[in-house]
């Protein structure tokens, strides 16, 4: 059988609307034009409900159209640690596809070890603040040899622990193993969030792209990858990358930056949130609003959270268990709790969400929500205010994206969804 990952080839559309619905079908119809028939079982591993605005849940319908009279389809969403998503969801995002064909990835059980990451190249790659080899896991099936192509589908856009999300991060941690994303994460969190968001070639960016290359060649996998930006409501896709070699990751990052990313000439004293309901159920998520905007947030600046969703801290119970019981107490205290206690030292993604969602006392954070209590949410070390007390002043029906002014003469802030892009003073940011 001839390569089916060999083809590769980028689509932009600069226009304000994006790429259309009909040149985007055509687009993966010809990202398919050299399997020639060939394709008996596909696997394809789109994002989960998180990444609603990535295009993918389209993308996905369209493969399966595409592809349904010919072969078999599974379809492993790249949940992560997050939790397994619901069939309301499932339809939301995926239309008409069988609920049936989804399959939940489990990080705990589900995944064999391929290989290690030499503690030596760890140790290289982040200047010598992590010494420890990494474990590379990944899901059962995308081992399975009876598929003739795996379709990786995602966005690329900035990301708090890889700099820029996807490509191999569909893999290792969205249908990875629990070594590899705690692992992962805290390193990027001790490398430093801020010196990674936004840029290709992070410490855990390399060692994503050892992994593959050295323990995931063999396998028949291509990436789908889009950049994308939403207004009301409505989501845009401005580029369509597809293809193994690293050079389409490296245009998707190009567009990204130039369309993702707001660098501001001042930082701002007060920034406010908004997290969709649907889309946002737990700080895990919700602090994007954190780590997508600290660095455009003045010394001494507020942070306002407007949650109405949020109901937990964690997506996994454990996890959950250990964001209350510890808070986001800042990196300081986070190093040293990971030093003498057991669960969270067991547990080293969590630690690093702790770091990552503290702003070290730098700015003050006030969640605001309707479904978690005061003691909830200063027990982790936020501020509060109850949900709709926090919507009077600051009014989502009536605030736009950017700069607005209070009727009280206030300035602020705000930022309508803080998953699509980063926001960062100029001078930080380079």
């Amino acid at each position: 059988m001839a390569d089916l990952t060999s083809f590769g080839f980028t689509k932009y559309a600069d226009t304000p609307d994006g790429i259309s619905d009909s040149d985007l079908f055509e687009a993966l119809k010809a990202s398919l034009s050299s399997s020639k028939g060939q394709l008996k079982k596909v696997l394809i591993l789109p994002p989960d409900y998180t990444r609603f605005h990535s295009g993918a849940g389209k993308i996905t319908q369209i493969y399966y159209d595409l592809l349904k009279d010919t072969c078999e389809i599974d379809i492993l969403p790249a949940l992560g640690t997050h939790v397994a998503m619901t069939e309301e969801e499932i339809k939301s995002m995926y239309g008409d596809i069988p609920v049936e064909k989804f399959i939940y990835h489990n990080w705990r059980t589900d995944i064999e070890k391929i290989g290690e990451v030499p503690a030596e190249y760890v140790s290289e790659v982040s200047e010598g603040l992590v010494n420890n080899a990494v474990a590379v896991e990944v899901n059962k099936l995308l081992l399975d040899p009876s598929y003739d192509l795996i379709l990786s589908i995602g966005q690329v856009v900035p990301h708090e622990v890889v700099g820029m999300a996807n490509r191999n991060k569909n893999i290792f941690v969205g249908c990875g193993g629990s070594d590899m994303i705690n692992s992962s994460h805290m390193l990027g969190a001790f490398y430093g969030m801020e010196r990674i968001m936004g840029k290709d070639h992070s410490p855990v960016r390399k060692v994503f792209d050892y992994a593959e290359e050295h323990f995931l060649s063999h396998i028949p996998l291509k990436y789908v990858l889009t950049v994308t930006t939403q207004t009301e409501g409505n989501i845009h896709i401005h580029g369509l990358f597809v293809g193994r070699e690293r050079k389409y990751f490296e245009q998707a990052v190009e567009l990204s930056q130039k369309i993702n990313l707001q660098l501001v000439d001042k930082p701002f004293k007060k920034v406010v949130v908004l997290l969709d309901d649907i889309e946002f159920k737990s700080t895990w998520l919700g602090n994007k609003s954190i780590y997508r905007t600290r660095m455009a947030i003045a010394d001494g600046g507020e942070l306002i959270v407007l949650a109405p969703g949020v109901d937990k801290f964690g997506e996994d119970a454990n996890i959950d268990k250990l964001i209350r019981k510890y808070g986001y107490c800042g990196r300081k205290n986070v190093l040293k709790l990971v030093e003498e206690n057991e669960d969270i030292r067991n547990n080293l993604s969590a630690a690093a969400h702790l770091i990552h969602g503290s702003s070290d006392d730098r700015f003050s954070i006030t969640y605001c929500t309707k479904l978690l209590t005061k003691e909830e949410v200063e027990g982790v070390c936020f501020n509060y205010i109850p949900y709709d007390e926090a919507a009077k002043r600051y009014d989502p029906k009536k605030l736009k994206d950017g700069f607005n002014t209070l009727e009280d003469g206030e300035e602020i802030y705000y930022i309508s969804n803080p998953a699509l892009g980063l926001w960062a003073d100029k001078a930080k940011f380079n």
